[in-house]
């Protein structure tokens, strides 16, 4: 019964290129109706230009599960540490605000 559990299991594997991770301080998210795609920048104050650091490309059903996934993580991590003050008031339409006074993207 041991081997059959360790044959249902996935087994993933982290480069250590991609574990050093690439920072990014704006998101931009656009969707069709087939995809959801995300695009992480690096903001830098001065620099007129950003360029797209990474693109995640996901599935609407995978993009609600992440979103359920970052709100259970961002409860827990409140609950540990305390709650995230984004230092501005919440913008309607669910749009957060841009860093360093950067218009806001269209793709």
């Amino acid at each position: 019964m041991e081997n059959q559990k360790n044959d249902n299991q996935l087994q993933i594997e982290l480069s250590p290129e991609v574990a050093e991770g690439i920072y990014a301080n704006l998101a931009i998210i656009t969707h069709s109706s087939a995809e959801v795609v995300l695009d992480f920048i690096r903001v830098l104050p001065g620099v007129p230009k950003a360029n797209v650091k990474s693109r995640i490309v996901l599935a609407p059903e995978h993009a609600k599960r992440l979103l359920y996934a970052l709100k259970d993580n961002v409860d827990k991590y409140e609950k540990v540490f305390g709650t995230i003050d984004l230092h501005e008031a919440p913008q309607a339409g669910g749009r957060t605000a841009t860093p360093f006074g950067v218009p806001e993207g269209k793709a």
